[in-house]
């Protein structure tokens, strides 16, 4: 049982991945659910998305919270992978998931997007219901999609450009961006 705590612990903390396996082949992948908010009262910096409209391009799922300083810290890379590769077909989609209740306010939320300069589109999930279809557990968390609508890998923790897991994350994207739009 202590090495399992320790290997969580390692985990969260971005000292290991927490999917220590390849990016998932196109076969082995399951289909993204369908994003659960569709009101413009639940998008910032975008109409309404559908995982369907999105269908040809690689999406980078980014969960998190204003109150993560894990997440703030992840911004900057981000950011700067968004500027890199949009013109090569990512879409950076945030999904919003509120720790505590001031922050499923939507002017916090805005607040905290333009103080992190961050242009992508962010879906409000307040109602952890887009969490829960991915199953997810953690803040920050990404998920990469590929052109087909598959979840192809997943990542967990405080993301920093050039170290190990956004090598790993960029290198991963650089894969789905380089497959056709269709099989």
């Amino acid at each position: 049982m202590p090495r399992l705590f320790l290997a969580l612990c390692l985990c969260l903390t971005g000292l290991i991945p927490l999917s220590a396996r390849a990016l998932l082949t196109a076969e082995e992948a399951p289909q993204a659910p369908a994003f659960t908010h569709t009101a413009e009262s639940e998008w910032i910096n975008s109409a309404p998305l559908t995982l369907s409209e999105l269908r040809g391009q690689v999406l980078l799922l980014d969960f998190w919270t204003f109150a993560c300083w894990n997440c703030y810290r992840s911004f900057p890379w981000l950011n700067d992978l968004e500027n890199r590769l949009h013109n090569e077909g990512l879409r950076i989609i945030g999904v919003h998931t509120p720790e505590f209740d001031h922050e499923r306010v939507r002017a916090n939320i805005e607040k905290k997007i333009h103080e992190f300069g961050l242009q992508h589109p962010v879906m409000m999930d307040n109602d952890f219901s887009y969490w829960n279809a991915m199953d997810n557990r953690y803040w920050p968390a990404f998920y990469l999609i590929d052109k087909q609508g598959r979840i192809r890998a997943r990542y967990a923790g405080e993301t920093h450009k050039g170290d190990r897991r956004a090598q790993k994350i960029e290198s991963d994207l650089k894969v789905l961006l380089s497959e056709p739009a269709q099989p």
